[in-house]
């Protein structure tokens, strides 16, 4: 827990996942303020969307937080000036090489972590130079790895490798979640879904009802043969299963999926023939709360389960 704290100058080893649509200043800051490390989502952000949202998260927050950046999208090298101009200090950057930006970054005095789902990118990761890493198991929300490796599987598969602070993420949405992801060697833990379900994400209400409205078997990671993201089952998720059961191409199910769905889903709030990214961990979520809430259930839940384990197998 102390290399991660240490790392980021916060008080509790817990970071806000900077997803798409729903990660703005307002949950950035909140999480910041409430001891964890927040992130501002840039992959759904114009350039200069980007630069009035940290401007924001300054003002809303003296504590420490970072930007999200998933390199498969447009403007990065944009992004990446942006983010040097503000004075930003930590990075977390996916969905790409991390050899590309990481040195870059940090000769600018930036912390750099990035996201992997597999040994041979965390090796990727390393060799570039990162400064942490982020392990994402099949559970989590979004975009996902291609091989399905459990939370569970991939922690200690990357612990065994990696010297370096390592986060893990998918499937963590409690306090004695966070408590597991340690024993299995990880030093803190990247939360996501959780924080989509509070009153400071920039997702739709309607988009938040469906998160807590949903139960196991929801979600399903699809959309493989493009780049493979986890969403709620509802009409479009149907359409485009069905065209995948059916042998469609890469470029039938690229036109098919359109240009905005996931703007459409989670941020306008077509629940129907939108994007619903979230995680498995959607069905433990009953209710849309505070960040200050959710922070300090968190930390009571993690503390109550250290105290149960402790001498139990002894």
């Amino acid at each position: 827990m102390q290399k991660i704290t240490s790392l980021f100058s916060i008080d509790y080893p817990v970071i806000q996942g900077g997803m798409i649509w729903c990660s703005g200043w307002e949950l950035a800051s909140a999480v910041s303020n409430a001891g964890g490390l927040g992130l501002i989502g840039a992959g759904s952000m114009y350039p200069d969307t980007l630069r009035s949202q940290i401007k924001k998260c300054k003002n809303a927050t003296d504590k420490p937080f970072g930007v999200n950046v998933p390199l498969l999208y447009p403007q990065t090298d944009d992004i990446m000036q942006i983010i040097i101009d503000e004075g930003v200090k930590i990075v977390f950057t996916s969905a790409g090489n991390p050899a590309k930006y990481t040195n870059f970054l940090k000769e600018k005095g930036i912390t750099v972590v990035h996201v992997v789902a597999n040994k041979k990118f965390a090796l990727k990761a390393i060799s570039a130079g990162v400064d942490a890493i982020v392990a994402e198991g099949f559970e989590a929300g979004g975009h996902n790895g291609y091989e399905e490796t459990t939370t569970m599987v991939l922690i200690p598969l990357i612990r065994e490798i990696c010297d370096i602070p390592l986060i893990a993420a998918g499937g963590i949405a409690t306090g004695s979640a966070i408590y597991a992801a340690l024993a299995l060697g990880a030093d803190g833990v990247q939360i996501g879904s959780r924080f989509v379900a509070s009153k400071e994400a920039s997702a739709h209400p309607s988009f938040k009802k469906k998160v807590v409205d949903a139960s196991d078997g929801d979600t399903y990671l699809t959309l493989k043969k493009l780049v493979p993201v986890r969403l709620i089952k509802n009409d479009f998720f149907h359409k485009i299963h069905q065209l995948e059961l059916a042998g469609a191409s890469k470029e039938q199910l690229a036109g098919a999926l359109g240009k905005g769905r996931a703007k459409m889903g989670m941020f306008e709030g077509d629940t129907q023939n939108g994007e619903l990214e979230i995680g498995q961990a959607a069905s433990l979520i009953k209710d849309v709360l505070p960040v200050s809430e959710i922070m300090k259930n968190l930390i009571d839940e993690f503390n109550a389960t250290a105290q149960r384990m402790n001498g139990m197998f002894l």
